[in-house]
């Protein structure tokens, strides 16, 4: 672990207050705990936002398995991108709707052009993408 070092930070009362309540809410020990976490969260953001180096995440759509030719489709797509698709999981959440955890590990531009492509897939109901690092500069 590296060395911590210890800041101050001025901020306004109230909004101190609530980020207090943040803390209570998702169960921080302290302010410096979750202050590390959301600056993490930042830079990830930001690397993904200004860069064209690697990055790994997670891409999760939710659909109806029912739509006609949609898994067809959908594993197509997949197979356009293997080169960055590291694993995915498949779940079956009642009789109509499955969800997919597509772990992913590339390019940007890429992992970007993958989901909007599971996006927009015709019986796709909801699709994320959850933003990660390749920690090297964490």
């Amino acid at each position: 672990m590296d060395e911590l070092k210890r800041f101050g930070v001025s901020i306004e009362k109230k909004l101190l207050r609530k980020f207090d309540d943040y803390i209570k809410s998702k169960d921080y020990q302290n302010r410096s705990e979750a202050l590390r976490d959301l600056i993490r969260k930042e830079l990830v953001d930001s690397q993904w936002a200004e860069s064209e180096e690697e990055v790994a995440g997670a891409i999760i759509i939710v659909y109806n398995h029912h739509q006609k030719e949609l898994m067809d489709n959908l594993i197509n797509i997949q197979h356009d991108y293997q080169d960055i698709i590291i694993s995915s999981q498949h779940v079956h959440l009642d009789h109509n709707t499955c969800l997919e955890i597509i772990v992913v590990k590339g390019k940007i531009a890429e992992v970007f052009g993958l989901e909007a492509k599971l996006k927009v897939a015709k019986g796709v109901k909801h699709a994320s993408l959850a933003k990660s690092t390749l920690g090297k500069e964490m």
